[in-house]
C-alpha cells in the first residue's frame, strides 16, 4: 500500500476542504501513478474530487453509514478497507488523502509519493511530517519537469516544486 500527496514546506495539505496550490503537472503524475490501481480517500476527498476517477477502484472510507456513490465502494473501517484490497498487488494501492485518512492509514503504507511544493500558503489540514518521522527515509528524489501552478485561482504562477518517493523503513516487502 503506498500514499500519495502534495505537501507545502510546512506539510500543509489542505485549506477549507481543498488543496491550496494545484500543480498540473503534479495532476498528470498523480493520473499515471493511480492508473489501474484502487484509489482510497474519505468522504470529503471524494467529494472535493466530484466524482469516481475513471480507470481506479474507488474506495471511500466514511462514518456515514447510510453514505453510497454509483462507480464507488463504500467502506466504514480501516479493516474493511484492507479487507477490500486484500488480493491486490501492494503498490496497486494508493490512498489519496484527506488528512485523517492519511494519518489511518500512514503506519501500513510501504511507500509515499510526496510532490513537495515549496511555497507556504495557509492550511487548516496538515501531512505528518516524513523527514521528523525515524521509520520514513528518503529512497528517491525527481527534480520536476515543470514548474507552474494555480493557487486557488486560473492564472499559472511558477512554483518550483520536486518528487519525492519515501520509504517506510518498518514494512518489510517481498
Amino acid at each position: 500500500m503506498n500514499i500519495i500527496v502534495a505537501v507545502n514546506e510546512d506539510w500543509g495539505i489542505g485549506f477549507g476542504g481543498t488543496q491550496t496550490i494545484v500543480i498540473p503537472g503534479d495532476r498528470r503524475r498523480f493520473m499515471q501513478l493511480t492508473d489501474g490501481c484502487f484509489i482510497v480517500s474519505g468522504r470529503k476527498t471524494f467529494e472535493d474530487i466530484g466524482r469516481p476517477l475513471p480507470k481506479r477502484t474507488n474506495i471511500i472510507l466514511t462514518r456515514d453509514l447510510g453514505y453510497s456513490v454509483e462507480g464507488a465502494i463504500v467502506k466504514h473501517s480501516v479493516e474493511d478497507v484492507l479487507a477490500e484490497v486484500s488480493d491486490a498487488p501492494s503498490e496497486k494501492v494508493f490512498v489519496i488523502g484527506g488528512g485523517s485518512v492519511y494519518e489511518l492509514f500512514l503506519p501500513l503504507c510501504a511507500y509515499a509519493y510526496v510532490t513537495k511544493i515549496e511555497a507556504t500558503p495557509p492550511s487548516d489540514t496538515f501531512f505528518p511530517n516524513l523527514d521528523k518521522l525515524p521509520e520514513w527515509s528518503i529512497d528517491r528524489i525527481e527534480p520536476s519537469p515543470d514548474h507552474y501552478a494555480a493557487q486557488n485561482t486560473s492564472t499559472l504562477t511558477p512554483v518550483k516544486h520536486s518528487y519525492l518517493l519515501y520509504k517506510n523503513n518498518n514494512i518489510i516487502l517481498p
